[in-house]
């Protein structure tokens, strides 16, 4: 698709993305051949320039019904054009005379009424906005007028919409061709039953979708010389045979099947069916139903299906039962026998064989034998081969296969007998409803014959057009013999060349017996180990990988050898041959002498190979008309579109491919009128003058120095690149005409702001210096009202204040002094109790002598001294004991008085203690003495600063006079305030010495008054309280 030009910073592009395939972004930077990319969503990525393309902001929001009209025909741009017609529920988009029809998985049936066809029967394509019925109508027109056949290729993978596309294209060719108010079958009625009957016995649920076709289908609709449909024809390709023993889960086998499961009892009970699960060819899988799908309705509608296309009610019986047949035989089960031979395993098998040669109208011996033994006929003798269990159940399922095979072929030629053919007819339209490009994980026999058709049907789809670019050159008479054409030959050389082909090599290895998938892999790997379309897969044996147009598959080879063989087990053929039943019978015609005798080798490849090459034959006959059908998403949700997914399908189904191939000539095509009108700024002088449409194209594109181009007769024919080249050049110009417009903008919005601005300043100053003077009038006269309240209060409160606080220092002092006078007391009461001690410690002992001796003396008179010395020594005794008395009673009173003295020593002490905080005392009243003098010279300082505050206003105004204090008229308004700051001293402190040398009586008189005093306060305090709320 070109490599990127002109990319430059700030350029919108698509660059690539893991997840949405592409995304939107803007160049930040360019260095070099990588480029600094900011994406929608605010990531930073780097990468080279090669892999990003330029994208179109100019593109309709609702996309393009053409993409032939986007500017930039690349991948992400087309990937997106879809996406964003997908999301307004346009499923249709033309790519030239190409329809891309993107599956909706919901009911849109308003697109298909009656009123829809009738709006399209004979309008030209791209008047209306694109649909399956414009195409079909395109196809009809020409071969009326031009009396050419036409075809419709319908592709896409399983699930993309082909088979309800193909049925939309027969329908409307019937509403276009049809007999009006025939009697009885018309050909298009038998036409459009014919789907119905086909899809039960070709269709089956696959992974990807719940009706996917097995066979690809090529209807024949031919037309008398009036238009009407006179005759038709179905051709069938590659039944996938192999489906019918072998289905994967969630998959089911074909829908025939599990709608003879679903028949009315009656016919269950006559060929012994019951639940799918029951059989073996159908357990394989836990999907039985289908969801929204009603297999005993649709049951009934294909038995009515059969009436309309001729095949008659004991013929519908005898295809039943042969389905019913192929059931049972799946159900036969072998076990091992004697040697290497084979038997049925149990009774259940013998049932089913049983049932099985009811059905097929068979000898059930001849059955056993025909399962289990083989027969080789050789020159000399006649050798039976008995077969083991697997041999056997190979047999068995290849015997079930072609049975299928045969049915199906016959259902195809009896529709194609009872629609009939016209010999007469000159013209007809082709309608191709053929697999897609398929790619799993396992790839087989079947995936390499769908690949190969697509490989076919593409180079048909790139000639076709390059024919349609040339014919489009030739039409604008430019220069195109140059134009180089992509072709994909090398790789159907690969597949189909003959001899050397991996076709031919597959057949020659059927040929030989010793023949293996390893082999004949290994043969693969010698002949083509240098083509470039084949690649051996490391570490592999058996698998081989080609490189297809759409992409690389890898194949797997272990049953191409199987699948390729096609021949009928002479056993068999000898059975069925022999059946009863005339259906089974004519399915299996006896072989003639010349075909025996032969023995050419015959091969589904080949046999396929022929086949396409007459239907390419077919196509090269006539007009070709291409739909390509897309699955949004692979979880089958409606209103779900996956990019990488539908990306995938795009490359597959060709239309990339096409695109390269537009590319390498002139993609881009744009009228004279519409290509001035999107440059024409790149050259504005051509505005000024009246210049020819071309002259004036060539004027631009050599003043921007593009070369290359190519002028038609009406158009100008731009190569790969070119239309970048021009949008740079554009977009730098509107990117210099937007800064000077933007200067000029937002210089006149800047003076239109200021002077806005200054207009309402003005306005608003106005109205806020009136508002201001207005609020500084009121406050002056408040403040002119309030300022006398305010002194007089304050002068009060101040007052007041001073009056506390001294009254304070009072209570403090009185307590100080009553401390004193207490301490005074108690050392008067310490001193008179010593003093009392103390006299009694020096004058009770002799006072108390005195009084004894008295007392003594009293009791005692004196007595003469007696001379005896009897006498004498008695008195003495006395006198001794009284004095030892004296003596005791002495040293009690020392005792006493020592006692005493200890005490008055204690006492002394703790007089002293008591003393030296009476003076501590002191000292703090003197403290606060002093603070309260200074208290009291701050709070004069802050009197006399408020009063400077109070009458500052007045200063600024002439009729206001200053506030002074006038003690007089204060003392006559209120005597609380009247006292001057001096009044409030206090006399100098009395000395301790004075105070403790007045009697007790004097101090409490002095304390009393104090009392007095505070006590008279108590009525002036609350007289004043109600100032304190105020301060």
């Amino acid at each position: 698709m070109g490599m990127p030009q002109d990319i430059d910073v700030g350029s919108h592009i698509w660059v690539g993305d893991p997840e949405l395939a592409w995304t939107d972004g803007i160049v930040m930077n360019v260095k070099g051949t990588e480029a600094e990319v900011q994406t929608g969503d605010g990531k930073m990525l780097i990468t080279t320039l090669s892999k990003i393309y330029p994208r179109d902001l100019e593109s309709p929001d609702e996309g393009v019904d053409d993409m032939t009209k986007l500017s930039y025909l690349n991948e992400p741009a087309v990937l997106y054009n879809l996406a964003t017609r997908y999301k307004i529920n346009e499923i249709y988009t033309y790519c030239g005379n190409i329809l891309i029809a993107v599956n909706p998985f919901q009911s849109l049936s308003h697109l298909y009424d009656d009123s829809i066809m009738q709006r399209y029967k004979g309008v030209q394509l791209g008047e209306l906005s694109p649909h399956v019925f414009a195409i079909a109508d395109v196809a009809y027109r020409a071969m009326i007028n031009e009396g050419k056949s036409n075809s419709i290729l319908v592709s896409g993978e399983s699930g993309a919409g082909k088979t309800e596309t193909t049925k939309m294209l027969m329908r409307y060719l019937a509403f276009l061709g049809g007999h009006a108010a025939a009697e009885g079958r018309t050909v298009e009625q038998q036409v459009l039953e014919s789907n119905p009957v086909l899809e039960a016995f070709g269709n089956a649920k696959t992974v990807r979708n719940n009706n996917s076709s097995r066979f690809g289908k090529f209807v024949e609709i031919q037309f008398d010389r009036h238009g009407r449909i006179s005759g038709a024809a179905i051709r069938t390709y590659l039944l996938e045979r192999s489906r019918v023993c072998q289905i994967s889960d969630p998959e089911r086998n074909y829908h025939c099947f599990y709608l003879l499961c679903a028949a009315p009892l009656e016919e269950i009970q006559r060929y012994k069916l019951g639940d799918p699960k029951s059989f073996h060819y159908l357990n394989q899988s836990s999907c039985y139903e289908l969801v929204g799908v009603n297999d005993a309705h649709d049951y009934l509608a294909t038995r009515k299906a059969m009436d309309v296309v001729g095949i008659s009610e004991k013929e519908q019986e005898a295809i039943f039962r042969v389905v019913a047949a192929i059931l049972h035989l799946g159900n036969i089960a072998f076990a091992k026998g004697e040697e290497d031979s084979s038997m049925l395993q149990d009774d259940e098998s013998k049932f089913h064989l049983q049932m099985t040669a009811e059905l097929l109208m068979c000898d059930p011996q001849a059955l056993e034998v025909a399962l289990c033994e083989r027969v080789m006929i050789t020159p000399e003798e006649i050798i039976k081969r008995s077969l083991d269990p697997h041999g056997a159940t190979v047999s068995r399922d290849g015997l079930a296969k072609t049975i299928y095979s045969r049915l199906f072929d016959w259902l195809v030629n009896k529709i194609n007998v009872s629609i009939g053919q016209d010999p007469h007819s000159q013209c007809l339209i082709g309608v191709l409803d053929i697999y897609g490009f398929e790619s799993f994980e396992t790839n087989s026999f079947e995936q390499f014959c769908i690949n190969f058709t697509n490989e076919k049907l593409q180079q048909h789809f790139n000639q076709h057009v390059f024919k349609m670019e040339q014919a489009e050159y030739k039409n604008e008479e430019i220069d195109w013999s140059y134009v180089e054409f992509v072709d994909n030959q090398d790789v159907l050389d690969l597949l189909e060349k003959k001899p050397g082909g991996i076709i031919s090599l597959l057949d020659e290895a059927c040929m030989f017996p010793k023949s293996t998938h390893e082999t004949f892999t290994q043969k693969l790997y010698q002949t083509f180990k240098d083509h470039k379309r084949f690649v051996k897969p490391k570490l592999a044996r058996t698998e081989f990988t080609i490189v297809h147009y759409a992409g690389e598959v890898q194949y797997q080879s272990d049953q191409f050898l199987d699948k390729n063989k096609d021949y009928v087990v002479p056993e068999h053929q000898d059975l069925l041959s022999a059946s009863q039943c005339p259906f089974v019978a004519g399915l299996f015609p006896p072989l003639s002498e010349e075909t025996a005798k032969s023995g050419k080798f015959s091969s589904i490849g080949s046999r396929f190979k022929l086949q396409l090459q007459q239907l390419m034959d077919i196509l090269k006959s006539t007009e070709p008309n291409y739909i390509r059908c897309i699955k949004p998403n692979s979880e089958l949700k409606s209103a779900v579109f996956e990019n990488a997914n539908v990306l995938q399908q795009l490359r597959s189904g060709g239309v990339l491919e096409a695109i390269r191939v537009k590319c390498k000539g002139y993609p881009t095509h744009r009228t004279f009128i519409e290509f001035l009108n999107r440059f024409a700024i790149l050259a504005p002088e051509i505005l000024e003058g009246n210049y020819d449409e071309q002259v004036a194209c060539k004027w631009i594109l050599e003043k921007v120095g593009v070369t290359g181009y190519q002028m038609g007769k009406t158009k100008v024919f731009l190569k790969a690149g070119q239309m970048a080249v021009l949008d740079a050049h554009k977009a730098k110009i509107l990117g210099e005409s937007a800064k000077v417009v933007q200067k000029h903008i937002r210089s006149h919005l800047g003076r239109k702001r200021y002077v806005c601005m200054r207009r309402s300043s003005i306005h608003i100053q106005t109205a806020w210096r009136g508002k201001l003077a207005r609020q500084l009038y009121t406050t002056m006269k408040k403040e002119a009202a309030a300022a006398t309240e305010i002194q007089k209060t304050f002068r009060r409160q101040v007052a007041r204040r001073k009056y506390i606080e001294t009254k304070s220092s009072a209570i403090v002092l009185q307590t100080g002094l009553r401390t004193m006078v207490a301490r005074n007391e108690f050392r008067y009461m310490a001193k008179t109790k010593s003093a009392v001690i103390i006299q009694e410690k020096t004058d009770v002992c002799p006072f108390k002598e005195h009084e004894v001796v008295q007392k003594e003396n009293e009791l005692c008179p004196i007595i003469e001294e007696i001379s005896s010395h009897d006498e004498g020594a008695s008195d003495i005794d006395i006198l001794r004991a009284k004095v030892e008395k004296l003596k005791a009673l002495l040293l009690a009173e020392k005792k006493r008085a020592d006692e005493l003295e200890k005490k008055h020593a204690e006492a002394q002490e703790l007089s002293e203690k008591r003393r030296k905080k009476l003076e501590e005392t002191e000292k703090r009243v003197y403290q606060l003495q002093d603070s309260l003098n200074k208290l009291l010279f701050s709070m004069s300082d802050q009197f006399s600063q408020l009063k400077t505050i109070l009458s500052s206003p007045s200063n600024k105004r002439s009729t206001s006079q200053p506030i002074t204090r006038n003690d007089s008229s204060d003392s006559s308004d209120n005597s609380d305030a009247s006292s001057s700051d001096s009044d409030f001293t206090f006399p100098s402190p009395v000395d301790s010495a004075n105070i403790s040398s007045l009697p007790p009586d004097a101090v409490q008189r002095i304390v009393k008054d104090a009392s007095a005093t505070e006590t008279g306060s108590e009525d002036s305090e609350k007289e004043g309280g109600a100032f304190d709320d105020y301060f």
